[in-house]
């Protein structure tokens, strides 16, 4: 065996057993059994819950060795990304939150499912910024760089809320900017997307075809700004709920928002 790693505490290890046990996104109870076999680690306590059964085996292992190598054994066989082929959701969401619990003890999983050392985190903010997965789910779907350009400390800091209330005001900035207009909302878009007198097109505006996309644009962009941006703005963040995902999906619209831009030209 490697260098001896100094044995986790029990509140780390039990974070890390959570982890790896979830009951939606965790380790099945066979596939923690046959892991646990693979690292000759004793099943002490096989009918209990997932992350009990876990924990209680691992902290057998640790009182028996004094090291806490088997652990980092665990992770990396349950962390192979041979097992994710065609998983690769759950592999981020696995490194992810195991990235944040293991900072706390100096460590980190790699892109390629390894455990290697890294330096310490005190605090939970600096183990989710760390981890950065919003910002990591967003760079896998291309996100156009504006986003980045106005919630990059929200998206680092995982805070959904803050990030898609930055980034749609952002968007009316840039919009803003290239209107030459200093209105907001609604207004702002109506006034700038215009069909009738636009001051930014973005097609030529020649068939009614041109003329229905951009007013489907321009409602769109109401549309956001009226269900998202508005109620955000106006409410506090406990009575607002956003997940990741509804985070993602605003986000990806935004970002589909501004390649349109790219392409849009001052009439």
């Amino acid at each position: 065996m490697a260098e001896h790693i100094k044995p986790f505490d029990a509140q780390n290890l039990e974070a890390i057993c959570k982890v790896l046990a979830d009951t939606n996104n965790g380790l099945t109870g066979t596939q923690i059994g046959y892991i646990l076999q693979d690292c000759k680690v004793q099943d002490t306590d096989p009918s209990a819950t997932k992350w009990k059964r876990l924990f209680n085996a691992m902290v057998h292992k640790q009182n028996e060795r004094q090291i806490g190598n088997f652990l980092i054994m665990f992770i990396n066989r349950a962390m192979n990304p041979v097992n994710y082929s065609r998983d690769k959701e759950i592999f981020e969401w696995r490194r992810t939150e195991l990235n944040i619990v293991l900072s706390f003890s100096g460590f980190e999983v790699r892109e390629d499912g390894k455990v290697i050392k890294s330096t310490k985190e005190t605090t939970l903010r600096g183990a989710r910024e760390r981890a950065g997965a919003l910002k990591s789910k967003l760079e896998d779907r291309k996100a156009h760089i504006e986003i980045y350009n106005y919630c990059k400390a929200e998206l680092l800091d995982e805070n959904y809320f803050h990030a898609v209330l930055e980034a749609i005001k952002g968007l009316a900035q840039r919009i803003r900017n290239m209107s030459g207009l200093s209105l907001d909302g609604a207004e702002l878009v109506n006034t700038a997307f215009s069909v009738k007198s636009p001051i930014l097109g973005i097609n030529a505006l020649e068939s009614e075809t041109d003329k229905s996309e951009q007013k489907g644009f321009s409602n769109m962009l109401v549309g956001l700004f009226s269900a998202i941006r508005n109620p955000i703005a106006h409410v506090p963040k406990s009575y607002w709920s956003l997940s990741e995902q509804d985070a993602l999906d605003i986000l990806s619209t935004i970002s589909f928002v501004h390649r349109k831009l790219d392409m849009t030209q001052k009439c």
